[in-house]
């Protein structure tokens, strides 16, 4: 499993022009998640739970010390298999590492549940769409999570 992980003051996905999910008024992070053919329920878990913890959000002293749940961040995950694109031969990716999407919709569901488990607000893409997503970086900090 693989995403990328952005700090955001703004986040928003939408799907014809609707929004599906956005980020609360504290901001948070949005999160292009990625699901690889050989994840399962544990690396979900791991996800979720370096998602949830993950200290990137500033203490008093300007070091980036706290979590989301301890600044009233919330979470915008948005499944996005193109992660998984391997650009290595030639100019066109290789999907070919990229789960299913039957596979992969549950696993992402899981990540996004038990990170709700934590009580942290978590919106969403939605699955198997062309969506557009718009956000504004802070910092910028920007990381590549695997598990």
């Amino acid at each position: 499993m693989i995403a990328v992980v952005q700090r955001c003051t703004r986040g928003e996905v939408r799907v014809e022009g609707k929004s599906v999910g956005a980020l609360n008024a504290h901001g948070g992070l949005v999160v292009l998640l990625g699901v690889d053919s050989s994840d399962d329920s544990t690396h979900a878990r791991k996800m979720a739970e370096k998602i949830a913890k993950l200290r990137v959000f500033d203490d008093a002293q300007g070091t980036m010390n706290l979590c989301a749940s301890e600044v009233g961040a919330s979470i915008l995950i948005i499944s996005q298999f193109t992660l998984l694109g391997d650009c290595s031969s030639g100019n066109r990716p290789s999907y070919i590492k990229a789960a299913r999407p039957e596979a992969a919709q549950p696993l992402v569901d899981e990540v996004v549940l038990a990170i709700r488990a934590t009580g942290l607000a978590v919106e969403t893409g939605k699955f198997r769409t062309q969506m557009q997503v718009e956000l504004v970086n802070d910092g910028p900090v920007t990381l590549i999570v695997r598990v």
